[in-house]
This record gives C-alpha cells, structure tokens and sequence, in this order.
C-alpha cells in the first residue's frame, strides 16, 4: 500500500499568530509531527503543504523537501482541509505518482504515538474499513449536553434513557483528537470526507497525546503536559 502523508501547516493562524514555527519545549511546533511522520517506516512519502517559506526551510532542514509553496487561494480561512490535499494528489499526479491511501498529521497536536498508527494502519488493511480516526474520551458526555428550545428552554441534545442517572452508567463516548486521520484515497475523493461511511477509530487515551493547539492557553497545557510526559 503507497501512503502518502500530508502535514497541512499554514502560516496564517489569528488566535495564536506563527504558532507553526513557535518553539513547543525545545524545537519549533512543527517540527514534532515532521520528526513524528520520518519515523513511520511504512509512509511511502511525506508531504508538507504550507504557503510560509519560514516553514518550509524548518522542514527542508529536518530532511522532508518542500518543492513548491501552496498556491494563495489554499491559504484562507475559507480553504477547507479537503481542499488541500486534493490539491496534493492533484499535484503528485502530475508528478507521475499515485497512492492507495493518505496519511493526514496536523502540526497543532504534536505528540504523537506510533502503535497508535500501526493499529490504524492494521484496520485499514483489514479490508473492513476506508478510513481511521484517533479519538479520545468525550470531555463531556452527549448525555450532559443540553440546547435552548424554540420556547427558550432547555432540552436534551440527544434522547436517551432516562432510567441512566450515574455518569458512570452512560455508554462510551468519544471525541475526534485530530493527531491521526488514515483513508483511502477513493473514499477521500468519492465522499469528500475524511469520516467516510466505513470509518474505524483508535482510541488515543492519554493526554499528552490528545494536546489541539489553537490557543495561547492550548499551548501552555500543551507545554505542561508534554513536560510531565518527557520527565517519566
């Protein structure tokens, strides 16, 4: 199976302004998932889409080639994930290069672990699914979430059964962590989606691996939790 894996890093970032190339700990944010992604012998190529010449030279340094910028239009706000690695195939397919499946690593969640990947690489490979997910236990179950009716009051957002009052009864549920999203190019293409409709998940339980960097707050947990887990 060729994998491509595409590490979508734009410079334009509002709530916390040239997060990218920051440095988390003791190397730029970037690095983590560049250094993360030479790691995983079972990637066939390694992709970097970013629109900053800063990044690029941070991951050409590290040994990942950047050939070309990413084109303005793909660097918005209004750019969806989706858009950007269609962009990628598009181009890797001029190239004369084709892949069974890509690989998506978004630089914000910077610790990642590799059994983690290995069994999401095991279940697509088991025919039985087009894509993988990492997840991790919802903060707040669905069962606790409420909205405001027409009326303006409150209501369940989802039904449930009312004979379940202890937290601990609910049944599992989980949250998208985004460190890991593996589909098969077809179903990425044909369903426009990286939650496809056979989609399997790997459960990524512990903290530090389930960091999202948006913030400036996002990132001094990040630092704290990423501390505590390199002093183990």
């Amino acid at each position: 199976m060729r994998i491509l894996a595409i590490i979508p890093a734009r410079s334009g970032s509002k709530r916390l302004p040239g997060k990218n190339t920051k440095y988390l700990i003791n190397k730029p944010l970037i690095s983590w998932t560049v250094e993360f992604a030479q790691s995983v012998p079972w990637f066939t190529a390694i992709h970097v889409s970013t629109d900053s010449q800063e990044i690029a030279d941070i991951c050409i340094n590290s040994g990942v080639p950047v050939p070309q910028l990413r084109p303005a239009a793909l660097a918005t706000d209004e750019a969806t994930t989706f858009d950007v690695v269609q962009d990628v195939l598009d181009e890797r397919r001029k190239q004369g290069q084709s892949f069974d499946s890509v690989a998506l690593l978004q630089p914000t969640t910077p610790v990642r672990f590799k059994q983690r990947w290995d069994d999401a690489y095991q279940l697509l490979n088991s025919g039985n699914y087009d894509a993988v997910v990492g997840v991790s236990p919802a903060d707040t179950h669905p069962y606790l979430v409420f909205r405001n009716s027409e009326a303006g009051f409150l209501e369940p957002w989802v039904s449930r059964d009312i004979t379940l009052t202890r937290s601990q009864d609910f049944p599992p549920a989980y949250a998208v962590n985004g460190s890991l999203y593996l589909i098969k190019v077809a179903a990425l293409l044909k369903q426009k989606t990286f939650f496809p409709k056979k989609c399997g998940s790997v459960i990524c339980s512990e903290p530090v691996e389930n960091s999202d960097i948006d913030t400036l707050f996002d990132w001094r947990v990040a630092e704290m939790l990423i501390t505590d887990w390199m002093t183990q």
